[in-house]
């Protein structure tokens, strides 16, 4: 049939059907002229718009008050549906048959498909790489070829077709219609991935960008991409068009922006909560020095920096990141392992689809880099049929995470019954025949069979091999991540188509409560079920999706474990996102078997841990993972290992003597308890009553020469003076009070001010008595007792006045001095202003200082009448006792400042006591001949003479 006599044939229908049936009818009107044509016709795209331009006009009598209601513009549709037939029809007729300039260019892509009434398109990984020549331009660019067809990657391709499958066999499930697919397999390679995604939108063999070409059927949606690089253009490219996207395998958080992907979902967890899991499962091992290896694009360049940061976020460091790719030449592969070499890391993180580290890997074992433990992010789906056994054994021990993944009842019987004479996908099935059974079809044209893969003299395939005893496994059943999760995308389409519908007008989501048509669905309108869906599986796994697209992030925690030539998954730990802080990351570190000589937890770390009560001090120029550990200063805690700052004791505890505790601290003060407090108080009892006596004793011979010669009055004052020091020693010792602080100081000062007083009138008596030997001296009317107490008074008033003073401007007060001694809390009394304190004691060194110069001015008058010589020697104890008593005051701190004091006080009372009253008392009680009128007259006799 001409294609004039088809257009018109068009023409004569009846507008309504026209409009309606216009692409089915061209689909199938185009076939039929390009079937019939003469082989010799050349139709340029002139001809065919001319032709169409001229002959698509308004039908007569149509009916347009309708299209306006529908929300159509008719000339808009006409000029629509005509650029849309000339597109079929170039894309039919083919490049041989249009004019050079307006051909269409396309390569073929392999892929399986099924017919439906709603389609839905998949874009896989079926083999793990591809083969493409940098174009010279010198001649025609050779086309993307795949090369390593992977049973692993397959099983992701049958688990769609087993969910389809068990959704249409679902009674309740899209009553009236089936389910169709279309994958095609997009090799790891970006470009294949876009002219397949390009196809499923055009619905056509050759891609018609912005057309939708499918005959008699309603796209739904894509699943895909396994890789992040791969679903990223596609995302880009769908979220323009509001065709959805589920993704199976993509991680990468930066999709989960809406903004910039607004149609894109995935049915695995973000690597944003992959970038918490891992450091802290990193953390878990205490391993701080690693080395990291991403692959070298825009998903490995941002992943691999979010993991970096989690790692040193939890005190870790990477030595090195290092980048790798399945396009990279040997020599680049050899440099990354130079780069490990030349590092001792003992982990090393993985970041990076599996496919981009084989040749690493095989380098690796190649040049003995071995006894290294691989960490690997969820992207490194770890396929055993990429890796040869050298490379095993360098995985064997491997730690890393993989998607929570739930089962798939029934798959076990849908992959044994896979078979070449009766399976979808003559191309996938016959690969997989030949890669499981190691042989050859003898039809196949091994369009992707990889070099090396088979022998030259493999046997034929005969088709009477059973996968029954084989499938568990040649598809790695025991774990079922990524291919559940297609399963999984699969079911949300389902389901939202499902209801979609069951949708009742009147209550529907779009405007005015309509809802979509069923037998025109949209893909936005499709889009708008699946964002909403949230159900069970029949296994009680409930899939939703958050604002962002992402499910709810739960990972498992695998070990790689490589016994007796074969390997396995072994389930080891999880990862929660939900559970609360310190609990996301669980691990049984028990059942790892790690690749190390001695099987045991690899160290990873720069410098060994500090213990408690040391700190980390980095050092300089080196990561931070490189450090010294420095004790805690004074005062100062590190309750934990790796402590980065010490932690202040509060005032009332100090460190233990490990730094890693605060401990309550000692409170000190001179107590009576203790030996040093009870000795000076017995010594201060034992003076006491020793000068007790000595005064009871003065008072029994207060009339014999000897007492009386030597003013008695002044000498009993001096022996109350000197019994008061003793007994306010005793104040200083005990815990301080208010009022012990605000009287000891005072009372010693004014009681010893009394005593030097005494002192000093008994020395200027003395030398006046002397001065007044004749009876008309003017000195004798200063000789009575007037002037002795005159003397007293008046020096012991002005110490009184002093203290007076100091206790109402700055009265001393108790305080607890927790700066002056380590680890102890000096309970004291705070002198308060020390001016005062100063001026007690320079006052009291003043008397004192008279006092010996008077004394030792009088020393030469006779013995027998004046104790001169006595005075002077104990004011030079006196003086001596008070100026050590300054250095040893001002270098101590606490009790032994007071006990400095105490024993000051007693020694300087005790100077004064002996010296001046010791001889006395020897002639009284033990020369009592001496103690006499007669004596003392002879003695001065001699004396004169």
């Amino acid at each position: 049939m001409p294609i004039e006599d088809f257009i018109d044939a068009l023409e004569e229908a009846d507008d309504k059907k026209y409009i309606k049936n216009l692409k089915n009818l061209v689909s199938d009107g185009v076939k039929e002229v390009i079937k019939k044509r003469p082989q010799a016709d050349v139709v340029s795209y002139r001809q065919i718009k001319e032709t169409l331009e001229a002959r698509l006009n308004p039908v007569p009598n149509a009916d347009y008050e309708r299209w306006p209601a529908e929300g159509i513009d008719f000339p808009w549709l006409r000029m629509s549906l005509t650029s849309s037939l000339i597109l079929l029809l170039i894309s039919a007729v083919g490049e041989a048959s249009i004019h050079p300039g307006c051909a269409l260019h396309s390569e073929t892509l392999e892929g399986v498909s099924r017919d439906g009434d709603i389609i839905i398109g998949g874009s896989f990984v079926v083999h793990s790489s591809f083969r493409f020549l940098q174009p010279s331009f010198q001649d025609v660019p050779e086309r993307i070829s795949c090369e390593g067809f992977q049973i692993r990657y397959y099983r992701d391709v049958l688990g769609m077709m087993f969910a389809i499958e068990e959704i249409n066999r679902t009674p309740n499930m899209l009553p009236n219609m089936t389910l169709g697919f279309r994958v095609y397999d997009s090799c790891m390679s970006e470009a294949r991935a876009l002219m397949g995604t390009l196809r499923l939108l055009s619905g056509v063999e050759s891609t018609v960008p912005g057309y939708d070409c499918w005959p008699h059927q309603s796209l739904a949606g894509i699943v895909g991409e396994l890789v992040s690089a791969l679903s990223l253009p596609m995302a880009r490219m769908l979220g323009i068009l509001h065709v959805p996207q589920i993704s199976h395998g993509a991680t990468l958080s930066a999709l989960s922006d809406k903004l910039q992907f607004p149609s894109f979902l995935r049915t695995v967890p973000s690597n944003k909560f992959q970038n918490i899991a891992l450091p802290q499962l990193i953390r878990s091992f205490q391993w701080f020095w690693v080395g990291m290896v991403v692959v070298d694009n825009d998903v490995g360049e941002q992943g691999g920096q979010a993991i970096r940061q989690g790692i040193e976020t939890n005190g870790g460091c990477v030595m090195f990141v290092a980048k790798i790719h399945l396009s990279y030449t040997k020599n680049k592969v050899l440099q990354v392992v130079e780069v490990i070499k030349q590092h001792s890391i003992e982990v090393i993180v993985i970041h990076s689809p599996e496919v981009h580290v084989t040749a690493l890997m095989n380098a690796l074992y190649e040049h003995h880099v071995t006894g290294k433990v691989f960490v690997a992010s969820a992207s490194f789906g770890i396929t055993p049929g990429l890796f040869t056994r050298q490379a095993w054994e360098l995985l064997n021990g491997t730690v890393g995470l993989i998607p929570n993944t739930g089962q798939m009842p029934g798959f076990w019987d849908f992959l044994s019954h896979l078979h070449p004479s009766t399976s979808l996908g003559e191309t996938f099935i016959k690969l997989f025949w030949e890669k499981a059974f190691i042989c050859k079809w003898v039809q196949s044209q091994g369009n992707f069979t990889a070099p090396g893969d088979f022998s030259p003299d493999a046997r034929p395939c005969s088709g009477k091999e059973t996968l029954e005893k084989v499938a568990r496994d040649l598809f790695e059943l025991n774990d079922l991540s990524y291919t559940q999760h297609a399963y999984l995308a699969v079911h949300v389409y389902a389901t939202a188509l499902n209801e979609l519908i069951l949708c009742k007008p009147g209550n529907g989501p779009f405007v005015n409560g309509t809802c979509a048509n069923s037998s025109d669905i949209q893909p936005w309108q499709v889009l708008h079920y699946v964002k909403s869906v949230n159900f069970t599986t029949n296994t009680g796994e409930n899939v939703s999706f958050d604002e962002n697209g992402d499910l709810s992030a739960a990972y498992s925690i695998i070990n790689v474990q490589v016994k007796n030539n074969t390997f396995g998954f072994i389930n080891v730990g999880s990862f929660d996102n939900m559970a609360p802080e310190g609990q996301k990351v669980v691990v049984n570190a028990g059942a790892i078997v790690w690749n190390t000589r001695d099987s045991q937890v690899p160290r990873a770390i720069c410098t060994e841990h500090c213990q408690p009560g040391y700190r980390k001090a980095p050092r300089e120029g080196q990561p931070v993972c490189c450090y010294d550990c420095l004790p805690c200063s004074l005062g100062e805690i590190a309750n934990e290992s790796d402590a980065a700052e010490c932690q202040r004791c509060p005032d009332d505890q100090w460190p233990n003597e490990r730094r890693d505790m605060c401990v309550p601290r000692v409170i000190e003060f001179l107590s009576y308890e203790e030996p040093l407090g009870l000795v000076l108080a017995i010594t201060a009892t034992f003076l006491t009553l020793l000068t007790t006596a000595i005064l009871c004793t003065f008072l029994w011979y207060r009339e014999t020469p000897i007492v009386r010669a030597n003013n008695r009055g002044l000498s009993f004052l001096l022996l109350l003076a000197l019994m008061l020091c003793f007994l306010c020693s005793m104040v200083f010792i005990g815990q301080p009070t208010s009022l012990s602080c605000m009287v000891r100081q005072t009372l010693f000062g004014v009681v010893f001010s009394v005593s030097i007083s005494s002192v000093l009138a008994k020395t200027i008596l003395v030398v006046m008595a002397f001065k007044a030997t004749s009876h008309h001296s003017p000195w004798r009317r200063w000789l009575g007792p007037n002037t002795a107490n005159g003397v007293v008074c008046l020096c012991s008033v002005l110490q009184v006045i002093i203290c007076t003073v100091w206790i109402l401007k700055s009265p001393p007060f108790p305080e607890m001095n927790t700066e002056a001694n380590e680890g102890r809390i000096i309970f004291q009394c705070n002198e308060g202003h020390s001016f005062f304190f100063y001026c007690m004691m320079g006052y009291m060194a003043l008397l004192a200082l008279v006092s010996f110069i008077v004394a030792f001015l009088a020393r030469t008058l006779p013995a027998s009448f004046n104790e001169t010589k006595l005075i002077t020697f104990s004011m030079l104890v006196f003086l001596s006792v008070w100026l050590s008593f300054i250095p040893a005051y001002t270098s101590t701190r606490g009790k032994y400042m007071v006990a400095v004091e105490v024993f000051t006080i007693q020694s300087s009372s005790a100077g004064l006591l002996g010296c001046i009253f010791f001889p006395k008392c020897f002639i009284i009680l033990l020369k009592p001949k001496l103690n006499s009128r007669e004596h003392l007259k002879e003695k001065a006799t001699m004396a004169i003479k």
